[in-house]
């Protein structure tokens, strides 16, 4: 009997000698998982509330025939359907030097994001727009002056030769602007972002209106002359994380009713509303508000 306990004895003190040694090697074999603070990543490129972006471009515009009203001393006419394309300087240095940018059709934009993917985008567009000077068109009004009265010819005049008329927004048709901007990503890689926007934008035109009428003093000054509204569109493609190369395209109207014509602080003007488009490239940088690590 003394044997038969010994033996259950012995038994029972391995086995629980096992499970012991077992509990201890699964103790051991647990992993503590260090604590980590969540990584904050860099946003995606124009899609995050407090982003900035600085862009500089050249743009060509077209723009729909208008009828032009004049008005001053001894004259009350309109010139109905005239045409007029835009002055696009030739290439050269002069898109690159600082001291000139003002002679090309340049582009400027400002834009900040006030919430994700929506920018408000502050716009200088400098179009220029000149009246073709080989056109006739037809005439409606009055004239004083007999030797101006006399080149209206069946209710229409040949402006060909200048004498009667130049007309000329070339320093230039100044859009100054205000827009919304949406904005979405369609390509994310590594080294490069593909984003699109779309928006609208309102403005005041600040034209320096080139004009010599009946042979009068040119006018030739800043004044502002009406205002401006556009939709637009645009690609930008995002590269070294913040450089943007920026292709837009824009539509719009325009209505200027106080457009100076003579030198001088008299009530000559005029006044003209046309449709517009507008196509810009350039480059421009992208940068955060807000630190991310």
């Amino acid at each position: 009997m003394k044997q038969i306990l010994a033996i259950g004895l012995i038994v029972s003190g391995f086995a629980f000698g096992q499970v012991k040694k077992d509990t201890v090697e699964k103790e051991y074999k647990l992993e503590v998982t260090p604590f980590k603070a969540e990584k904050k990543e860099k946003p995606l490129p124009l899609s995050k509330k407090g982003q900035v972006f600085v862009f500089y471009g050249w743009n060509r515009g077209a723009f729909s025939n208008s009828d032009i009203h004049f008005t001053g001393n001894g004259y009350d006419f309109q010139l109905n359907n005239v045409s007029a394309r835009d002055k696009p300087t030739k290439f050269g240095i002069v898109y690159f030097d600082p001291s000139w940018f003002t002679v090309t059709q340049y582009n400027f934009r400002l834009g900040y994001f006030i919430k994700d993917n929506l920018a408000l985008v502050l716009g200088i567009d400098h179009m220029k727009y000149v009246m073709k000077q080989n056109q006739t068109v037809d005439f409606s009004g009055y004239i004083s002056d007999p030797k101006y009265a006399a080149m209206v010819q069946n209710g229409q005049i040949d402006l060909s030769s200048g004498e009667f008329l130049t007309f000329e927004h070339t320093d230039g048709l100044n859009y100054e602007n205000l827009g919304l901007e949406k904005y979405k990503n369609l390509i994310h890689k590594k080294n490069i972002d593909l984003v699109w926007s779309y928006g609208a934008g309102l403005g005041f035109m600040f034209p320096k209106s080139n004009v010599k009428l009946f042979g009068n003093d040119r006018s030739d000054r800043f004044h502002v002359a009406g205002m401006g509204t556009d939709l637009r569109s645009s690609l930008n493609l995002v590269f070294w994380k913040n450089w943007m190369i920026r292709a837009e395209a824009k539509a719009g109207y325009i209505n200027m009713w106080d457009i100076k014509t003579t030198l001088n602080n008299k009530p000559d003007k005029a006044r003209q509303d046309f449709v517009f488009g507008q196509v810009l490239a350039g480059i421009g940088y992208t940068f955060n508000t807000k630190k991310y690590n």
